[in-house]
């Protein structure tokens, strides 16, 4: 049966096991076949054609699956009124022969074909709230309109309306449709702001006098831009770090005299009228999302590949967020 299968995998997770053959050293446990409540553990075979199995519909009844156990928690254990939300992607190889599986935005293996799933952390709770795979030749924030909506549509039907949001995002998703997404729904938002050239950033850095000091060796200042593509003004507050090594980003070489030292710059649009300080940190607060990618990838096996079909690697996905939020619920 679903249930049997179900948990079997989600039990295969969080034992450890991180492919399907590692079914084998479990079997003849009797505490593990009785959390599967089966008499004999199926083979991984069985498991591989029962994950071919799904499609888009049954991916989906396992996402609802996930809002639905979430929200239990969130409502009961989480009197939180505003909710801050991480959205971004990252990068799983696949072999050559995988379905659906492009070359794209691979950093460390750039000619090997590849998933780009994009996720939903609740930065309050540590829950994934949504997470969807997509093919690896997509771009994060243009292809990112669709999984918004859907999750806009999650919260409002498993959560309610009560809870204020917020977003954090990376520069992928500083688009004008993210944008007016975001405010249609009422939502506040930071958003990391690439130095194109266009905006001319590099013009405002070189022409402040007067920097706000965040804490040791990091200044910040506010100002508008005006994206003419766009036709509006977008607010910016810049960032600068003081570092003591070589970057590869040189063009603040360009701006001072390197006597005064090396820095970094950042730059974030927001609606949410934070204070330069108080904005630093919070943004800083998105590295709790790429800990969990990564405590997916190497925890519960996010990264694994176990069949060539899409919809059975996009279960296997959906599987690993539901093992990753019960231990979640199980701590909280």
């Amino acid at each position: 049966g679903v249930v049997a299968f179900c948990r079997v995998i989600l039990g295969l997770l969080i034992v450890g096991g991180r492919r399907l053959r590692h079914i084998e050293f479990l079997k003849g446990d009797p505490l593990f076949e009785r959390f599967c409540g089966l008499r004999q553990l199926p083979t991984d075979r069985t498991v591989s054609r029962w994950l071919k199995d799904f499609r888009v519909r049954t991916v989906t009844a396992l996402k609802s699956l996930n809002a639905e156990m979430v929200a239990q928690v969130v409502k009961s254990h989480l009197p939180a009124r505003t909710l801050t939300i991480d959205v971004d992607g990252t990068v799983i190889s696949t072999g050559l022969k995988v379905a659906w599986a492009f070359r794209g935005y691979n950093p460390h293996h750039r000619k090997v074909p590849s998933y780009f799933p994009i996720s939903a952390l609740l930065a309050e709770s540590g829950h994934i709230l949504r997470l969807h795979n997509r093919p690896g030749n997509v771009n994060d924030g243009s292809s990112s309109l669709t999984f918004l909506r859907e999750l806009f549509q999650q919260i409002k039907e498993t959560l309610g309306r009560a809870h204020a949001l917020r977003f954090r995002m990376d520069g992928d998703f500083f688009k004008i449709k993210v944008l007016k997404l975001l405010e249609s729904h009422s939502a506040g938002y930071a958003i990391k702001v690439p130095f194109w050239q266009c905006l001319d950033l590099q013009r405002l850095i070189q022409t402040c006098s007067q920097w706000e000091r965040i804490e040791d060796g990091i200044d910040g200042f506010f100002s508008h831009v005006s994206v003419k593509k766009w036709g509006r003004q977008v607010p910016v507050a810049i960032f600068r770090k003081r570092v003591h090594h070589k970057t590869k980003k040189n063009y603040q070489i360009d701006l001072f005299d390197p006597s005064n030292g090396t820095w970094e710059y950042s730059a974030v649009t927001t609606n949410l009228g934070l204070g330069i300080r108080h904005l630093w940190r919070f943004m800083c607060g998105r590295g709790v999302h790429e800990k969990a990618i990564g405590e997916l990838k190497t925890g519960f096996a996010l990264d694994c590949v176990p069949t060539n079909h899409y919809a059975a690697n996009s279960a296997w996905q959906q599987l690993v967020v539901l093992a990753h939020n019960l231990l979640t619920n199980f701590q909280i």
